[in-house]
């Protein structure tokens, strides 16, 4: 049989921790008992007799109440004198109801009640029934002579009642209160006890970690220390229970295995720093690249600007002043040099656009994306009046964004839609959105030329066109535009290629979290509901709301009200451009 210096640390700290686990236990069940009953007596106290003495008093006020009403009304038999004592008889009947459901520990108590009860009633039918009735019918003279010194005795013995009902409550109270004393007295030397044994057991705890844990540790620690230090050839030696003779074979094998990996550190940190001072290089380089472009951007809206206005200006000069005069070829090749000209200014000035999108920024705010509609359908009204278009959007969303850009954004999509027309064929653009997870889904739909699925992609590439310049007008950096501005919102553009006719681009913007919140409690709601849909579609088809995306644009397309070309009608719709133009 092992003695207990053969045992472990583990052995020793639970055995210790045993003992006084056991006797905190029992402390702890005792104090619990105790805490029940001191927290009964505290009951008692505030939500009994604390409540009965306050019941009482207002007994006795109740009893005070009827008898000057019924004095005040003998003297003047005026009936609206005895509204006090009827009162007072409801207060009464309600204050000992309610003393009554409080009264099953306290049968003393409830006793007193019931002969305060009698002297009340005895009182009642002795003096007040009789003077009340004497009064209304033999008049105030009758009804005062019975109001004697024996009249009075009968009430001084409700009185007395009432105050022996009091004295009880009192007394029964300051039982309570004694009790209550009694146990938190009780409850404090358990406390204290138990204080002793965690002191005591601590205290040994205390001892043996310092004999068998920390000395130990500390030798270990000094060790450690040399090696930290950079003595990684001083061997670490334990010493102490078991536990910590192979806690010192695991640090030596730490310290041998750290010595070994050292080079291989002091390598890589050599390759890391030529690296880092590789992509130094390159920052630095970016950030020049970065000035000249600045400067560049600066050059073309000044510098380059002035040549070509110059050489704009001076060739619509010729053309006006030579026209037909010189030859035919002649005449050609002005307008050949005036329309170079005024191209360069438009891909100068395109360019720029596209260059500062995203770093001249007002900073993003909440955006009314129907306010932009409106806006675009202002902006955009000379060229779809010129083309016969129509523009019609449904219910758009508020995101977080910069509105000038959002409103480039879209008058880029609709124009090109205008732009890209069939022949005789009226343009219709259609603008809607959509919650697709935690982003609005926008498209811009038209009827128009519609895009091959192999140029999809193509299209949003900078000055990639599709089509001669003779054929369609513009830069080819619309789409760009588009582009750029979308995913500086943090979203998505592309061409839906499955469109049965014209051309749909689509892209996604951040929803507002209290838009992903609505849209999720929406989904959420009771499958009962959706039992009834049926219904509540013909409903909204009867009273133009709710219904699919779809049948809100056909129903925009239905309507033929129209407003002005600087805000958006309610429903979405700028009007029928055939019925603006005439």
């Amino acid at each position: 049989m092992t003695g207990v210096r053969d045992w472990t640390l583990r052995q020793r700290v639970v055995a210790l921790l045993t003992v006084v686990a056991f006797l905190l236990i029992g402390l702890a069940g005792g104090a619990v008992a105790v805490a029940a009953k001191n927290r009964t007596h505290i009951d008692a106290i505030l939500n009994k007799t604390g409540p009965l003495r306050v019941q009482a008093q207002e007994l006795l006020n109740a009893l005070l109440d009827q008898e000057t009403a019924v004095r005040g009304y003998a003297v003047s038999g005026n009936p609206a004198d005895l509204a006090p004592y009827d009162a007072g008889r409801k207060r009464e009947q309600d204050l000992v109801a309610s003393m009554q459901r409080l009264l099953g520990d306290y049968p003393d108590i409830r006793e007193e009640l019931r002969v305060v009860e009698e002297r009340a009633e005895e009182w009642r039918q002795a003096v007040a029934v009789p003077v009340v009735t004497t009064t209304q019918q033999n008049g105030t003279a009758a009804g005062q002579a019975l109001i004697t010194d024996q009249a009075r005795k009968q009430f001084d013995q409700a009185r007395r009642a009432l105050d022996s009902l009091q004295f009880e409550i009192f007394e029964a109270r300051q039982r309570s209160a004694e009790d209550v004393r009694r146990t938190s007295n009780l409850l404090v030397v358990l406390l204290i006890v138990a204080v002793a044994v965690v002191i005591i057991a601590g205290s040994m705890l205390l001892v043996s970690l310092d004999r068998m844990v920390i000395r130990p540790l500390t030798g270990l620690a000094d060790q450690v220390r040399e090696v930290a230090e950079g003595d990684y050839q001083h061997g670490i030696a334990g010493d102490g229970p078991p536990e910590f003779l192979r806690l010192a074979e695991d640090v030596d094998a730490m310290r041998r295995k750290i010595a070994k990996d050292l080079a291989e550190v002091r390598e890589a940190r050599e390759r890391i720093e030529w690296v880092n001072g590789q992509l130094q290089k390159q920052a630095e380089e970016l950030t020049r690249s970065n000035r000249d472009l600045e400067q560049f951007a600066y050059v073309a809206s000044h510098d380059l600007q002035e040549p070509l206005r110059k050489v704009a200006s001076f060739c619509q000069l010729l053309q006006r002043r030579y026209a037909g005069q010189l030859d035919e070829r002649a005449d050609q090749y002005i307008a050949f040099a005036v329309d170079g000209a005024q191209r360069m200014q438009r891909l100068i000035n395109d360019l720029l656009a596209f260059s500062r999108i995203g770093r001249l920024t007002t900073g993003f705010t909440e955006v009314d994306m129907n306010k932009v509609m409106g806006d675009v359908a202002g902006q955009t009204e000379a060229a779809r009046q010129y083309a016969d278009a129509e523009l019609t959007w449904d219910e758009l969303p508020v995101i977080r964004g910069e509105e000038p850009l959002l409103t480039n954004l879209l008058a880029n999509l609709v124009s090109n839609s205008v732009k890209f027309r069939r022949p005789d064929v009226p343009p219709k653009v259609h603008v809607s959105a959509r919650l697709v997870g935690d982003e609005w889904e926008i498209s811009c739909q038209d009827n128009g030329i519609g895009i091959e699925p192999e140029f999809a992609d193509k299209i949003f590439v900078i000055f990639q066109r599709l089509h001669a310049k003779d054929a369609y007008p513009g830069t080819g950096i619309g789409l760009a535009i588009v582009k750029k501005i979308v995913e500086y919102h943090g979203g998505r553009v592309w061409v839906d290629t499955d469109t049965e006719e014209g051309t749909a681009i689509r892209f996604t913007l951040p929803a507002l979290p209290e838009d992903v919140e609505a849209a999720a409690a929406s989904a959420e709601e009771p499958a009962a509901g959706e039992a009834v849909t049926g219904d509540g579609d013909e409903a909204a088809a009867e009273d133009g709301t709710g219904g699919t995306p779809e049948q809100a644009g056909r129903r925009a397309d239905e309507t033929e009200t129209t407003d002005g070309p600087d805000r958006a009608p309610e429903g979405g719709r700028t009007g029928d451009m055939r019925e603006t133009v005439g």
